[in-house]
């Protein structure tokens, strides 16, 4: 039996494990004027900030921050939905492609 695949996908597998946990402390940030918007590496929105009261005037700091979540939970909300509809119409794609495969088409079997 050759177990030279499995040790292969082993490694490629525990190289995955090292990447993932790299990105788990990587965060971009995006900034337009003085609002600033922290992404994390699984496309989450982190955070939003406005760096300046000046943006809009007479908001108060409770005001500030309400905004802020707002944002921050509509983008996620956004992102999230888009990756569903993706998915959804991926389902079919891939469905149409196992359902064309030919018979025998793993190595052995």
């Amino acid at each position: 039996m050759d177990f030279s695949k499995a040790w292969e996908l082993l490694k490629l597998q525990q190289e995955a494990m090292k990447i993932k946990k790299e990105l788990e402390n990587t965060f971009i940030e995006s900034e337009v004027w003085w609002l600033v918007i922290t992404v994390n590496w699984e496309m989450k929105v982190e955070k939003v900030d406005f760096e300046t009261n000046d943006l809009i005037p007479g908001l108060s700091d409770s005001q500030k921050e309400a905004l802020q979540k707002a944002i921050t939970e509509s983008i996620n909300k956004w992102i999230k939905k888009s990756q569903e509809v993706a998915a959804s119409k991926m389902q079919w794609v891939m469905s149409q492609m196992w359902l064309n495969m030919p018979a025998g088409w793993l190595p052995g079997m």
